[in-house]
């Protein structure tokens, strides 16, 4: 006996010696992996900001000097002063098409003035520098913009942050210089509108019903197998049904035409609806899990006492089920739409277009985002629009960023209040 338990004491201990060992190992390849991760970040970032950041050669077709009148340089004349000089550069047919999207006259001096850059002047970038060049290759930057200089008398060498307030409230442009995203910003924000007005009901509703009413037969379990399956469908087979569903089949709705707001003749259903009833497709299966995981989650106590009360089922699912569950149902609604916002692939499928220089402002609008946008600066050859394409990803990462935000403060104020 004693031989026996001396036998069972050492391979206890060797079992244990043998399972600190392995545990040692898997955290150090845990650790390995979180490092590993954050390296690659880094990189990401700090690749992201050397684009934002340098040199750049800018010259422009007519010399702003030379437009002055009577003294008074271009930037300080008035508003009728800029007017006129539109006139007298641009040519009817740039100009009708101006007045038709917005009369000259009720423009703001900051939109005057950036046509006035974008169709007069016209900056062009002749060369640029990353961050990296800019800060350790000085000198050679300096020889070089002297050798352009003999070619360009007009050129100026600047130090430019390609991420700035302009960016944000400029609109396209055929030159880097002057070009911005507020147009792909506003399509994004429409087309985020009409996703979670139409996913998150109909994803909350599912699952509630899923959770709460729906009984353990095969029907119901068929539903559940697809909706998981669903979540992992490839995003451009979501863009190729919206584009039979919403853009060809609804397209009296989608393009606006059935409600007379648009000519029915050049209408047609590749507009912000449709993208927004599209993406809301993609992320549906993701709000439905989210939700039915959050209220899955609820102790089934609180029911009871609910029940034991006196309250129907729907009362007790209304005040007790869903305040308890709303923070994991926020949080997983928020992250979806942050997925939501990053598709290219649908879009494009559905008709996003890559060129567009007006605001999306009805839900019936042509349209762009800004993963769109980002993939078309970043496919064109010159350097310059990299550089803008790192400075929009840095305003995309910054707008995921306050949508994680505030899941986090959502989640945070549910839980205090229930």
């Amino acid at each position: 006996m004693i031989v026996k338990r001396m036998r069972e004491t050492s391979d206890f201990s060797n079992n244990l010696s043998l399972r600190q060992r392995s545990g040692k190992y898997w955290r150090i390849a845990f650790l390995a992996a979180t490092i590993i991760g954050i390296l690659a970040l880094s990189a990401l970032i700090i690749n992201i900001v050397d684009s934002v950041l340098g040199y750049v050669i800018v010259d422009s077709k007519i010399n702003p000097a030379t437009l002055a009148v009577n003294g008074i340089e271009l930037e300080e004349q008035s508003s009728e002063q800029w007017i006129q000089l539109l006139k007298d550069n641009l040519s009817s047919g740039a100009l009708k098409k101006l007045e038709e999207e917005r009369p000259l006259l009720e423009r703001s001096r900051k939109d005057l003035y950036f046509l006035i850059e974008t169709r007069v002047l016209r900056y062009e970038v002749l060369e640029t520098w990353s961050l990296y060049d800019s800060l350790f290759r000085k000198a050679e930057i300096v020889n070089e913009y002297l050798s352009i200089k003999k070619d360009y008398p007009g050129a100026q060498l600047q130090f430019k942050s390609w991420i700035n307030g302009d960016l944000v409230v400029r609109s396209q442009s055929s030159e880097a210089s002057t070009a911005g995203i507020r147009t792909a910003v506003l399509g994004s924000l429409w087309t985020i509108l009409f996703t979670i007005l139409f996913a998150f009901p109909l994803g909350v509703g599912a699952a509630i019903y899923l959770e709460e009413y729906a009984r353990d037969n095969w029907l119901n379990r068929l539903i559940q197998t697809n909706i998981n399956n669903l979540a992992g469908v490839p995003s451009i087979i979501y863009g190729i049904l919206g584009l039979a569903i919403f853009v060809r089949a609804l397209e009296p709705l989608t393009s606006g035409a059935l409600f007379g707001f648009v000519d029915p003749t050049t209408a047609n259903g590749r507009t912000v609806i449709s993208a927004g009833l599209t993406l809301g497709l993609l992320v549906l299966p993701l709000i439905i899990i989210n939700a039915q995981e959050a209220i899955r989650a609820v102790p089934q106590s609180l029911r009871k006492a609910s029940y034991g009360l006196g309250a129907t089922k729907w009362q007790t699912i209304w005040a007790h089920v869903l305040p308890n569950a709303l923070p994991g149902i926020l949080t997983g609604t928020i992250l979806a739409i942050s997925r939501a916002i990053g598709e290219t692939a649908p879009l494009v499928v559905v008709g996003a277009s890559t060129a567009i220089t007006f605001d999306p402002s009805t839900p019936f609008s042509k349209f762009t985002t800004l993963p769109i946008q980002i993939y078309q600066w970043t496919s064109r050859p010159q350097s310059e629009w990299r550089h803008l394409a790192a400075a929009t990803i840095i305003f995309l990462l910054v707008l995921l960023l306050c949508l994680n935000a505030a899941a986090i403060l959502l989640r945070n104020r549910f839980e205090k209040k229930y």
